[in-house]
């Protein structure tokens, strides 16, 4: 073979690049922290949040705020020990230098500072300071306050600007009796997608790190608007609290929520776990799972361990009490209606990846499946009564999935995987490969044939949804699988509901849902999502479901023999549109989708080139659950006080 000569082609040693230092981190954010949106952002929040936790876990304080700047920047503040302030033997640095400008530097790394914690690897505080325009640290400690600010600037030793640089020493500027540590930081808005940290968001983490951890105080103030906005968090209860904060806006089948706990020490790992468990008339289960207080999104070794011990507790003493005449259930029949926390403190964990969303101890599983058989047991023994109702809860859920199956399987035989358009309603794609394909609902007859002419036949496949589908968190089983809308749409995505969910028989890579911009739109986008998020959820957590967003107005002139025209997705957009196109601007504003032509619909909301998809999350599990009960359940008063409190919004 013939070799190439070309000298910018050249693989040798001098072709090989080093990162120095904190660069790496501002090079590939992803690896650290998950992403450079939304997410990501107040990833940098929790990395820092996380270690005064572990302070106040470990009993060495009581206290967290959280507090949103003025000038973009978030405060981070707790009463622990903290950051060792002495200058390290070896290193010939501070602790606190150490901390912010070194990866895996950190006390966790052996169990003699802290029992369990959620920051593990010693690169947490160095990613913020990294990912940061500036950090400044203060460290109140040896009866002093002591203070350093770091920096995106030059280093004078690497002769280039360094991410996370110390200008300052680590000083002295005050005196006191208090120990803690302070953490200031402003994100790099070159680095992230969004620097707008969400009130709602760390409102939400903030409480559940309080129902966590029983008795502890924490807050979240906002100074941003010039008015002062202060929560505080505080349970006494904790995950009693936390249960019935997660089912206010359900029927429980039982009063008093179902609490054990329990430790173990394997080799040299100790383990503490606890459960609070509550079944509701829902058809479908719902678990929150923790480690150290990190939620794990992603389940892991804990969380499989807590789900078989359950299972084979109520199995045998289903048997051994005859409490039923058939225990013929599996496990996701059992777990049918129930909302579950599963929380465990461990050293030395394993995560899947520095943003810790999946366990990988085996010892987890051992642990929580003995614990959780064990207390189980024991409760059911004290509990007659209400494990029969549970029991006889799963077989009845049995008996659904066979008839869901029957009616899945039925279906996938009628209408064969790629086959022609589903009763005569979907304009089906004719691209084979999944990975490239889009599945578009669009609200109404009118929108859906303007959509069918637009779209791109090769890749996006449309179906015209008959205005709102049944609002599916207030309908029994039997019915949401009877509903023909849903039937259908089923049937073109090819996964199955519920426990027959199979990923491999996705048949789409996107699922786009396009209503109208107003609010009936928003209340069937609301109702698809509701549906999806209970009986087909992986299609969420694995990042298949987005909402499709139109335009508001269209504004447009004659400008000689061509018109200029611009389009404005909100009343915000619309003003900066009438500039682009100049004086004489028209202005049209859409009522729906059925006022666009084809031509239009494909410009603005379905030429991947040009429109603009939002991507639905559940980055926060513990809310999208709580939400989705509150606003689209049986229950009305907590909806109702919900409503009055946001009638302004």
């Amino acid at each position: 073979m013939e070799q190439r000569k070309n000298k910018n082609e050249i693989y040798d040693v001098n072709s090989l690049t080093s990162l120095e230092k904190l660069e790496p981190i501002r090079v590939r954010p992803g690896m650290y922290i998950g992403s450079i949106g939304s997410r990501g952002l107040h990833h940098c929040i929790w990395e820092i949040l996380d270690n005064s936790i572990d302070e106040i876990s470990n009993g060495f304080g009581t206290e967290a705020a959280v507090i949103l700047n003025k000038d973009g920047s978030v405060t981070v503040i707790d009463n622990g020990r903290g950051i060792p302030t002495g200058v390290h033997k070896l290193k010939k640095k501070t602790g606190v230098e150490m901390v912010f400008t070194e990866l895996h530097t950190g006390g966790k790394f052996n169990n003699n500072v802290y029992k369990t914690s959620g920051g593990l690897h010693g690169v947490g505080a160095a990613v913020v300071n990294a990912l940061s325009k500036w950090l400044e640290v203060e460290v109140k400690q040896n009866e002093h306050i002591y203070k350093q600010r770091f920096e995106y600037s030059y280093d004078k030793a690497l002769k280039k600007n360094m991410p996370g640089t110390p200008v300052t020493s680590l000083e002295v500027i005050g005196d006191t009796e208090e120990t803690g540590t302070k953490v200031t930081f402003m994100p790099d808005s070159s680095i992230f997608s969004t620097v707008d940290f969400k009130f709602d968001i760390i409102d939400e983490r903030l409480k559940e790190l309080a129902f966590q951890n029983k008795g502890i105080n924490l807050k979240l103030i906002d100074n941003r608007n010039g008015d002062e906005i202060k929560k505080e968090y505080h349970s006494e209860r904790g995950l009693l609290d936390f249960i019935d904060y997660l089912n206010e806006s359900k029927t429980t089948l039982h009063k008093e929520p179902i609490l054990f706990q329990g430790d173990r020490k394997l080799e040299d790992i100790n383990m503490q776990g606890e459960v609070c468990i509550q079944f509701t008339d829902s058809t479908t289960y719902h678990i929150l799972s923790y480690v150290n207080n990190i939620p794990t999104t992603e389940s892991g070794t804990h969380e499989s361990g807590f789900k078989t011990g359950m299972t084979r507790a109520f199995k045998d003493m289903g048997k051994k009490l005859n409490l039923i005449k058939d225990v013929e259930f599996d496990g996701d029949d059992l777990r049918e209606g129930m909302t579950a926390i599963v929380k465990i403190k461990i050293s030395n964990p394993v995560f899947e990846g520095q943003t810790k969303t999946k366990l990988g101890n085996t010892e987890a599983y051992t642990m929580m499946n003995d614990l959780s058989y064990t207390k189980l047991c024991e409760w059911i023994e004290d509990n007659k009564d209400t494990a029969a109702i549970i029991m006889n809860n799963a077989i009845d859920a049995a008996a659904r999935r066979e008839k869901i199956k029957k009616i899945n399987d039925a279906e996938k035989k009628k209408i064969g995987k790629g086959a022609a358009p589903l009763a005569g309603k979907i304009a089906v794609c004719t691209l084979k490969d999944c990975s490239n394909c889009e599945f578009i609902v669009v609200e109404g007859d009118s929108a859906g044939g303007s959509a069918k002419q637009a779209r791109d036949r090769r890749f996006q496949t449309i179906m015209p949804s008959k205005g709102k589908i049944m609002n599916t968190e207030k309908q029994k089983l039997e019915n949401v699988i009877g509903s023909e809308e849903l039937k259908i749409f089923n049937t073109a995505i090819g996964t199955g509901i519920l426990e027959n969910y199979n990923e491999k028989d996705l048949k789409y890579d996107k699922i786009i849902i396009l209503s109208d911009a107003d609010v009936d739109g928003y209340h069937i986008r609301t109702l698809w999502m509701t549906y999806i998020y209970r009986y087909m959820r992986q299609l969420i957590s694995n990042g298949h479901l987005y909402i499709a967003l139109p335009p508001l107005y269209k504004v447009y002139k004659q400008n000689r023999s061509k018109e200029v025209v611009r389009y404005a997705y909100s009343d915000g957009q619309l003003s900066s549109a009438k500039k682009e196109v100049g004086k004489g601007a028209l202005i049209q504003r859409y009522k729906g989708l059925g006022e666009m032509n084809p031509d239009q619909l494909w410009e603005t909301t379905l030429n991947p080139e040009s429109r603009t998809l939002q991507r639905i999350t559940i980055d926060d599990a513990a809310k999208a659950e709580k939400m989705v009960s509150l606003l689209m359940g049986d229950v009305v008063a907590p909806r109702k006080k919900y409503m009055y409190k946001y009638a302004q919004f």
